[in-house]
């Protein structure tokens, strides 16, 4: 009998806890109407941040991203590895959001 009142208790809670809205209400209130730095650059500060990656970051960015292509064809096709192209990538997005957020602090926008 323990057995089972504590199994329905356990299983009470996990239904439950899937359908908690009270977090979503407050994520709701802690948006921020501001855009963020990335959103306000323009074209060309975008373009030259893109210029100064790497050449190997900048190639499998922009076949991801611009082209498209999936990690396994990025990977076959510049002759490495998908995890050295998910690698890539995750830096290069990282490296991106450095330079467009130093351009955005240094414009004082």
């Amino acid at each position: 009998m323990r057995r089972i009142i504590i199994n329905t208790c356990i299983d009470t809670y996990r239904k439950n806890i899937r359908r908690r809205t009270e977090d979503l209400e407050v994520a709701f209130e802690l948006h921020n109407e501001d855009a963020d730095a990335i959103s306000q650059c323009s074209e060309q500060e975008i373009l030259d941040a893109i210029q100064q990656l790497s050449p190997a970051y900048r190639a499998v960015f922009n076949l991801y991203v611009v082209e498209g292509y999936s990690h396994k064809e990025i990977a076959d096709t510049l002759d490495i590895t998908e995890s050295t192209s998910r690698s890539n990538l995750v830096k290069a997005r990282m490296k991106l959001k450095a330079l467009l957020t130093d351009s955005y602090d240094e414009n004082g926008r």
